[in-house]
């Protein structure tokens, strides 16, 4: 694992299996090989382009926030419901590392520097490119399952456990910029 991956995600060591967070981090190495974007910029971009011009939130605050939402709601659900709804919780913190890795291949900076849909991100939502990254990456089938059924993609599957707590961590944390009032 690089250090700039260990710098962008400092949530891999919550993985307790050591081949589980290698294969994770390998994902988000091969998918910044293979963007135009930089580990910086993620850190300046926005999450989404679904939000218009103004929004300051940038890809990781979004996606960081999302893995410890997740984390935390999975951890609440093993307390409560123990073995009757067992949440997998190295499943559930890759699954949300990985999410929105395809995004990388979606976006292309425009000749200022901002980020844009670019022709790939056209015909191939990130759930289908993210889950195509991380299986060559060696990444196992239910954290693959997360990836594909986190976004509205993921509406016509039956969906695991560990992919309701990413799919709702997402939403509660991007449908509130998509549909805020403004008073």
């Amino acid at each position: 694992m690089t250090e700039e991956i260990k710098k962008l995600w400092p949530e891999l060591d919550w993985i307790g299996d050591p081949d589980l967070k290698e294969k994770t981090a390998r994902t988000w190495e091969v998918a910044l090989e293979r963007s135009v974007l930089t580990a910086d910029d993620l850190n300046r971009i926005p999450f989404t382009l679904l939000c218009g011009p103004d929004l300051k939130v940038t890809f990781m605050d979004h996606k960081r926030c999302v893995v410890h939402v997740a984390r935390e709601a999975g951890e609440k659900m093993n307390s409560f419901f123990r073995e009757d709804l067992p949440v997998n919780m190295d499943v559930l913190i890759s699954g949300a590392i990985l999410a929105d890795v395809g995004k990388m291949l979606e976006y292309e900076l425009d000749a200022n520097g901002k980020a844009v849909q670019g022709r790939y991100g056209q015909y191939l939502r990130h759930p289908f490119s993210g889950v195509s990254l991380a299986e060559e990456c060696g990444v196992p089938p239910e954290v693959c399952h997360i990836i594909a059924a986190h976004a509205h993609e993921g509406d016509l599957v039956k969906r695991t456990t560990e992919a309701y707590i990413v799919h709702h961590a997402d939403f509660m944390t991007f449908l509130p910029f998509k549909s805020r009032l403004i008073v």
